[in-house]
């Protein structure tokens, strides 16, 4: 072994919505005896707290306005750090690879010789609907379901999203980080043929305590945001799921109290 080679491994560890109760075993065992935890913006308190007083730790958070290393630096820290320790944890919110953007630092790490396993989160697309009693999919309204970034910045590295694409091919869409350009995406879906009245709901910290939800339809929901103050982060849910809301939100699991 030379002295460039790795002595550990790199795990990029999906750490939910939120809810520490969501984590996963295996996620919650590397946390707990990592050598370093390099972590994101949007892992929560409560996750960050189950890491070890003697863990080095490493936020390399990115938020809009308040990123505070950039994606290049992120993977070179990873692949620096894997040359000093044996567990790195690259803690991610939700899941590495559903817009978590774990696929290009896997590739990276890999191409640099840095041993990579992948351990899934669950994905805010699914939970936060769950938690606010909104299924995806349902024999009377929908059969299928699409994700999709609504991320303003996403033509800086992959083509634009094919709304209309999205619009009429499927009953069910779920948006990540598409507040501050849901006027945009509201218009290319009226445009592509959703109708005005078609449901959605925003959801904000899905499974956390201060869980928020704002529903209207295609033609309100932008002065309801308006008006409200609504935030990111959050997801959009649109089309008839978003109908069962108040039917099954007795029976859907909440966030724990504050």
């Amino acid at each position: 072994m030379t002295s460039s080679d790795p002595v550990g491994k790199v795990y990029l560890v999906g750490a939910g919505p939120g809810d520490p109760g969501l984590l996963t075993v295996k996620a919650k065992t590397l946390i707990e005896c990592a050598d370093v935890v390099v972590y994101d913006a949007l892992v929560s308190e409560p996750i960050l707290a189950l890491i070890a007083p003697q863990t080095e730790r490493v936020h390399a958070g990115k938020r809009r306005g308040r990123h505070s290393l950039r994606q290049e630096q992120t993977t070179q820290l990873l692949i620096d750090l894997a040359q000093r320790h044996a567990v790195v944890v690259r803690l991610k919110g939700g899941d590495p690879f559903v817009f978590g953007r774990g696929g290009e630092e896997m590739e990276d790490l890999l191409a640099a010789g840095v041993p990579v396993e992948v351990v899934p989160g669950v994905t805010s697309g699914i939970a936060a609907p769950a938690y606010a009693g909104i299924p995806l999919t349902h024999r009377q309204y929908s059969s299928s379901v699409t994700f999709v970034t609504g991320h303003e910045m996403v033509n800086k590295y992959r083509p634009d999203v094919n709304w209309e694409a999205i619009a009429q091919g499927s009953e069910t869409i779920v948006i990540y980080m598409g507040v501050r350009n849901l006027p945009n995406i509201i218009e290319n879906l009226l445009q592509a043929g959703r109708a005005p009245d078609t449901p959605i709901a925003l959801i904000r910290w899905g499974t956390r305590p201060d869980q928020e939800e704002l529903l209207g339809s295609l033609g309100s929901i932008v002065k309801q945001v308006e008006q409200t103050g609504f935030e990111a982060p959050a997801v959009a849910v649109v089309g008839a799921v978003v109908n069962l809301q108040p039917i099954l939100t007795r029976g859907c699991p909440q966030p724990l109290p504050k």
